[in-house]
């Protein structure tokens, strides 16, 4: 086939936001690529092909232009334009299929390390769509004083000083300071601000101090059920990870000890357990601090909703109870503020930070500073106080909105959860539904539920049985939501199976 051919057949299309010379430019580039156009080769003059496309010769010239300046023509007056020569092996010949978005499979597999990092992630549910009832985990939008936030931004926007550089990669040192006067005072840790690294969520946290203190094949303690999010940096570090049975009393120490004595390290919720909402009880709490302080393993302490308790005061944490320097305290701001923030903080003990600010370093050099710094503001101003008061007040009237309801409508039906903290409520079938079938026939009725059987980590070992229910979300919606959505689930559950 001719040159003229070929590029007299390329698609143009007129009347879109991409200039036809940009078009031009991507169609013969994309020709030389694939070796339809071959090295040496030579161009029709600018004229004749700006003729044969109905464009003008200028849309060609530029075309011709940006292809040259590439590197992949070349040309000298009076003797034309060809494809350069330096592209022969480059191109892959003509009859080379060509690549797109679309393709099934890697060029080569994926490293052992990489199919873990690809695969950790692939059973956990993220929100989609728009908030329906009851959507679990998620924080009342309607409630954050987004004015006062966009006022606090643009006022840093107006006034950058040198702290828009980069910056310490354990984050911004007025927010730290705020952070660590914030949790000595509602969750007892006790903590210096050079304790406190800042990080890109919770998620970002776990995952760093998965890579930073673990061997491949090191065994760890997970809560089952619990949150897969949480074990997915495990799985990702190469973690042999072992699944601990979940009490009413918080996680089985005494299971775990017995079972698994060599592990290295414990990811456990002792405020406030996901799904359960149990909290670890003192005799456990201790139990587990003398046993890891004895065999030198690290325990993680995911504190994600504690300033939510709706019957005292919120909780002090594992982490004020330790002497030995075993507790590295993890919390996020997504459940206080909102999730589109991505601001999560390391309260590690002190002879660990240096190693974590460095491998911070290492992963992103450091968390986008404009957001650090419109907290620290927001909570020096006072408004983050006033907000965790605020939020806390409606999220306990909207929990009592779901429990009045639940009792109404539900009785019989269901057995409730602990329900004195966060954003969650679970509920456990007294009659053997199934959860499957539960959660998808309340989802073709707008209602989004979350099986209680999600939370069974199956990439773990062994499996631990629990009773089936389901998740509810409740901090998000009004309670004429709730109702609504509590009069759905009551006909689902009555309906024959």
């Amino acid at each position: 086939m001719l040159v003229t051919d070929i590029l007299s057949a390329l698609p143009l299309v007129r009347g879109t936001q991409d200039p036809l010379f940009r078009q031009l430019y991507a169609q013969i580039k994309d020709a030389i690529l694939r070796g339809t156009l071959g090295a040496g080769m030579q161009l029709p003059p600018t004229r004749e092909l700006a003729r044969l496309l109905s464009v003008s010769r200028q849309t060609v010239l530029n075309a011709y232009d940006q292809l040259s300046a590439e590197g992949y023509l070349h040309g000298a007056v009076g003797k034309g334009t060809f494809i350069s020569d330096h592209l022969a092996q480059a191109a892959p010949g003509p009859h080379a299929a060509r690549t797109t978005q679309t393709t099934q499979a890697p060029m080569r597999p994926l490293s052992a390390r990489g199919d873990a990092y690809a695969g950790a992630m692939e059973s956990v549910g993220f929100h989609q769509g728009k908030l329906r009832p009851f959507r679990v985990s998620m924080p009342s939008l309607d409630l954050f004083p987004f004015d006062v936030w966009s006022r606090l931004e643009g006022r840093r926007w107006r006034h950058p000083d040198y702290h828009m550089g980069y910056s310490d990669p354990a984050g911004y040192a007025p927010l730290r300071e705020l952070l660590c006067v914030y949790l000595r005072a509602s969750r007892g840790v006790n903590c210096t601000p050079e304790q406190v690294v800042i990080t890109s969520g919770s998620q970002q946290g776990l995952y760093l101090l998965s890579q930073l203190l673990l061997a491949p094949g090191d065994e760890v303690w997970i809560e089952s059920p619990g949150y897969q999010g949480a074990s997915a940096p495990l799985f990702a570090a190469g973690a042999t990870v072992r699944t601990v049975p979940v009490t009413a009393d918080g996680m089985d120490v005494a299971y775990g000890i017995a079972n698994y004595p060599g592990a290295s390290m414990v990811l456990a919720t002792p405020s406030h357990q996901l799904p359960l909402g149990v909290t670890m009880s003192l005799q456990r709490r201790l139990e587990l601090l003398r046993w890891a302080a004895a065999r030198r393993a690290w325990i993680i302490e995911d504190d994600y909703d504690s300033e939510y308790r709706y019957t005292g005061p919120p909780l002090a944490s594992l982490q004020s109870l330790d002497r030995a320097g075993c507790v590295l305290y993890v919390g996020t701001l997504s459940k206080v503020l909102f999730p589109g923030l991505r601001l999560g903080y390391i309260v590690a003990p002190p002879a660990l930070v240096e190693p974590v600010v460095r491998a911070k370093a290492v992963m992103d050099r450091h968390t986008a500073i404009v957001p650090q710094m419109v907290l620290a503001d927001f909570m020096a101003d006072g408004h983050f106080g006033r907000h965790i008061r605020r939020t806390r007040e409606a999220y306990g009237e909207r929990r009592v909105a779901l429990l009045d309801a639940i009792a109404s409508r539900l009785g019989g039906q269901v057995a409730v959860g602990p329900s004195d903290a966060g954003l969650d409520l679970a509920l456990h079938f007294l009659r053997g539904h199934d959860e499957a079938t539960v959660v998808a026939r309340a989802l073709e009725q707008g209602i989004e539920t979350r099986a209680l059987a999600y939370y069974a980590n199956r990439m773990a070992t062994p499996a631990c049985a629990f009773a089936p229910g389901l998740l509810l979300g409740f901090s998000s919606l009004t309670s004429a939501q709730i109702r609504h959505g509590v009069e759905v689930l009551a006909k689902v559950l009555k309906a024959p199976s």
